[in-house]
Formats: structure tokens, sequence, C-alpha cells
């Protein structure tokens, strides 16, 4: 299926309960992919487990990438990923299956930064999940963790603006990996980095819809985004943010869940691959971590109910890591 987002055509799969009677009017939820991934992978993964709950889902690929429209291809403007959300919230509001006061919102690593972005002034998102968030902007501007010498980020401006008049005189387009092609590239790169380069550049997941390529001019609209300066603005509508305890990016989430007005909750889960819940092609039971098991359970209820968040999960700290 597609559905219109500024103009231009996006593709979409649209998951229906087994179990959908005509006339149902279910709760529904959006599912967001990562940077450089696809529908196919993991947005599509927690969208099938999620209508496995009785959801409707749509996991979609934004403009510009995937089977989506937009020229020039790769490009990442986290600006246009937030109003494609809202697309996809617009359609779902006119599907016949769907409850259109009942819709909420999961995003993965960069659109768990673009997720709760878009839902700071969608009211129609009427709760919001996050699985291993980053905000993509500051991690451009201060580099994982933080700290990055802000040479790096005007070098890359440098560049940036280099890119953009090369396009324009030769229509020679940079497009840069977003994480390293092989595992021998991977080597040395901090866990975030190694194990995207294990799911995207693999047999895992490999897609591809998904080259592992961004458009280099892209920085400049990356740098001036930020996700969470108004995430309090969500409340009172339940936001969910899941991390792995150790994982690289778990900071994000942290600090996300500080600024939110309740009701609220962060879950630490004890499994690495919280962003990357099973292997294409088939789930296997060894392989599910808890962040996967309470979008199946815990969030499906309070989504389908649209309730508040009574934090029943607590905040789970453990000693295991997540990615």
């Amino acid at each position: 299926m597609s559905f219109k987002s500024d103009g231009l055509s996006l593709s979409g799969n649209l998951y229906v309960p087994d179990d959908y009677a005509e006339g149902d009017r279910r709760p529904a939820v959006v599912t967001s992919h990562p940077f450089g991934g696809v529908k196919e992978q993991t947005a599509g993964l927690y969208a099938q487990k999620l209508a496995a709950e009785g959801f409707v889902t749509l996991a979609f690929d934004t403009a510009y990438q995937g089977a989506s429209e937009g020229e020039p291809r790769g490009l990442e403007n986290p600006f246009a990923r937030a109003e494609d959300i809202r697309s996809a919230v617009t359609y779902l509001s006119t599907c016949p299956q769907v409850d259109p006061e009942r819709i909420g919102a999961l995003g993965i690593c960069a659109s768990g930064g673009y997720v709760p972005f878009a839902a700071t002034t969608d009211h129609r998102i009427k709760a919001v999940a996050t699985v291993s968030a980053a905000d993509i902007g500051t991690l451009f501007r201060d580099g994982l963790g933080g700290g990055q010498d802000p040479q790096v980020l005007a070098d890359m401006l440098d560049a940036s603006a280099r890119a953009r008049t090369a396009e324009a005189t030769s229509g020679v387009f940079r497009l840069d990996p977003v994480v390293p092609d092989t595992p021998r590239e991977a080597e040395g790169a901090p866990t975030l980095y190694r194990e995207g380069t294990d799911y995207y550049r693999t047999r895992r997941a490999q897609h591809p819809n998904s080259p592992n390529r961004y458009l280099f001019r892209s920085v400049d609209q990356i740098a001036q985004y930020s996700s969470f300066d108004l995430i309090h603005l969500i409340a009172p509508r339940p936001l969910l943010m899941i991390a792995g305890t150790e994982a690289d990016t778990a900071y994000f989430s942290r600090e996300a869940v500080e600024k939110a007005h309740e009701p609220k909750e962060l879950f630490l889960g004890r499994r690495r691959h919280t962003h990357r819940p099973v292997r294409q092609g088939g789930v296997r039971a060894d392989r599910r971590g808890e962040a996967e098991r309470l979008l199946q359970g815990a969030l499906g209820r309070r989504l389908r109910s649209c309730i508040p968040f009574d934090l029943e999960c607590g905040l789970i700290e453990s000693g295991g890591r997540g990615g």
C-alpha cells in the first residue's frame, strides 16, 4: 500500500490482526524505521508482533529512502521524517479498520527521536514508545557519548556545503555509509556500529532497499535538529522508552525520560539486541529480549486502552548490555 506525505508517495506495509472482523475499529500503531533502515527490517518485525497483539500496524519507508518516492535518494532530513510519521498517522486515521482515537507510534534508534518529536505537537498520537532511541542531531553535533571536538562538526558542515555545490555543478551526489560495510571495517568501532553492521550488512537482515548510504549533505539539516527539547509536551499522553542497560545510546533514553512529564516509563533491559529483535526470515525464541516481550505485552495493553502508564514494570537495572 502507499500514502502521501508532503506530495510524495510513501510505500508501506499494513498489518491487520488475524482475528479482525469486518466492522471492528482496532487500536493502531505506526512503526518508524532507523536511520538507514527500511520497513522490511526491524520496524516491520515490530509491526508484525504488535499486529499479533491485536493492533492494526503500519511500517513504512520514509521519503527519499527504500521503496518510497523522493529525490535525491538517501536524504536524511529529520524534519521531513517527522512529517512522514504524521502522514502515516493521517493514513491510519482514515482506515476503516482503525479507531482514530487509539493510535500510537513506535520509533526505533533514530526514529526513537523522530517519533517523540512528531508526537510533541501531533495530539492524534495517543501513546509514544521508543526502542534504543537516539537523538541524531545531538549525535552528529556532540559525537557518541558527547565530548566531540566542535571542529569535527565544523569540518562536516564545510564538507556538506561543498557537497551541495557539487550536486548543482556536476550532478555528483556524495553518499556516505551509515554503518561500516563489513565486519572487518567495524572492528574497533563502538558497539552501536559493530552491531549495526552485523544486522544491516549481513544475511541477518540485509535488504536491497537498504544500501547503507545516506546523502552527506543531510548533515546541515541533521545538525539543526534536536529530538527531545519539547518532550514534556507529550504529557499527559503516556511515554515508554526502552533501552539496553549499557547500550551506547542508553543515555539518550535516560535524559529524555528525565525531561519528560508523567506518565512516563524507562525500561532498561538485560539483552543486547533490543534494536533488532529477531533474525530476518523467522522468529527465534532464544533471541527475544525483554524489550520485545514488553512491546508485545505491556505496551500492547497500554496502547489498547490508551490509559496512563502505571510504572508496573518499574526501572529495571541489570549488569547486562543492550544495543
